[in-house]
């Protein structure tokens, strides 16, 4: 016969063949592999679970990373919201102290200059009554020199006093 039809006793030789090796493959190979294959089976299941596990662990830390970044941030802000609102007390008060220290300061440099100012006039005063007194008298010495004219200057002036 040819190639494409085969021959009875051929094809009785292969089932047989077929046969024997499905037979011996059962009983010694058949439980072998497919306990292999469960157990890779279980394995690859096992390793999928693990991995699935491990995604939703690391799914799990990212979002609890970003809260705790959130919250730090939140933090970070609150403390700086503080730190101006302290600022601007401390710049306020310095302000403050400072404008009342001047007042103080000027105050008291008027004060002094009042009573400087007081005392230069006091001076001024006694030192224009002294001139007044040292140029008078010398005025009337140079004046009445002699008897005669102090006897004209004092006969003048009673001739001014009014007469009752």
């Amino acid at each position: 016969m040819g190639l494409v039809t085969p021959d009875y006793g051929l094809l009785f030789w292969a089932l047989l063949s077929f046969g024997v090796l499905l037979f011996i493959l059962k009983k010694f190979a058949w439980k072998p592999i497919l306990q292999a294959l469960k157990n890779r089976e279980e394995s690859i299941a096992r390793s999928m679970r693990m991995a699935e596990e491990a995604r939703s662990e690391i799914e799990k830390l990212h979002e609890e990373s970003k809260l705790m970044a959130e919250k730090a941030r939140q933090e970070r802000e609150r403390e700086i919201a503080e730190t101006k609102v302290l600022r601007e007390k401390l710049l306020a008060e310095a302000k403050e102290n400072a404008r009342l220290e001047t007042q103080k300061m000027l105050d008291k440099a008027r004060e002094q200059i009042f009573l400087e100012k007081e005392t230069a006039k006091k001076e001024l005063y006694a030192t224009v009554a002294e001139l007044t007194i040292n140029i008078s008298e010398k005025i009337l010495r140079s004046q009445l020199k002699d008897k005669v004219q102090q006897q004209e200057y004092i006969e003048r002036l009673l001739d001014e006093i009014p007469k009752n």
